[in-house]
């Protein structure tokens, strides 16, 4: 009963989540395709926080065990999204008319509706097709530089706007003898990106050999 329910509760997170980023893909290109790159974000924005969001439950699986990744690849990749998705987009609006926007949800979205679909599926049917499970580990060859540069350049565009605007930083002297630079904290954050993309890059290519050797041992 319990393995029942939470393969119930797993397929309706993977596929409500799919629907998400089905409609942040549809909305993107239909948008890019009309008026352009610079009215991407504001047709995409509640969309894109709600599905990017939703993904913080990914964290909690793994720490209950509902799922068997590991919060060492989880949490980062998310993180790195969320800073992206809320401390950089909708804290600065004058990042989202940017190109790398489109290039940024069109690649996460893409990756996402192939990911959720085939977690989806494996909970509802027991497995996926081939077909499925070699886009799963195959897609982000290509949209995991992509999104990754866009990640890249869209918070060092924002720099310039973090460090006029001061939003979320704070001065000494204060209440809490504390100071924090969110600008000097997004550049720490860019410096992460530097060791931590080959590494999660390395760690695909071994779950993808992993996955696809398993498939064709079947």
């Amino acid at each position: 009963m319990a393995a029942a329910l939470k393969r119930a509760y797993l397929a309706v997170y993977n596929w409500a989540v799919f629907s998400g980023w089905a409609q942040v893909l549809y909305y993107a290109v239909t948008t890019l395709l009309r008026s352009g790159h610079q009215d991407v974000y504001a047709a995409v924005e509640r969309p894109l926080q709600l599905a990017q969001t939703a993904a913080v439950l990914e964290i909690i699986h793994g720490l209950v065990g509902l799922v068997r990744s590991p919060i060492s690849a989880t949490l980062p990749q998310i993180g790195s999204r969320l800073f992206v998705t809320w401390g950089i987009l909708w804290s600065f609006p004058e990042t989202t008319t940017h190109i790398l926007v489109s290039s940024l949800v069109i690649s996460w979205s893409i990756t996402e509706i192939i990911r959720y679909s085939f977690f989806g599926t494996k909970e509802l049917l027991g497995s996926a097709p081939s077909w499925l499970q070699w886009l799963r580990y195959s897609s982000f060859l290509i949209m995991y530089p992509t999104g990754i540069s866009s990640e890249l350049g869209l918070i060092y565009i924002a720099l310039e706007y973090i460090k006029a605007s001061e939003k979320y930083s704070f001065r000494l002297p204060n209440a809490w003898n504390y100071s924090f630079d969110y600008f000097y904290a997004s550049i720490m954050v860019l410096l992460i990106y530097v060791p931590g993309s080959p590494h999660m890059y390395t760690y695909m290519l071994g779950q993808r050999k992993k996955a696809l050797s398993k498939s064709k041992t079947m």
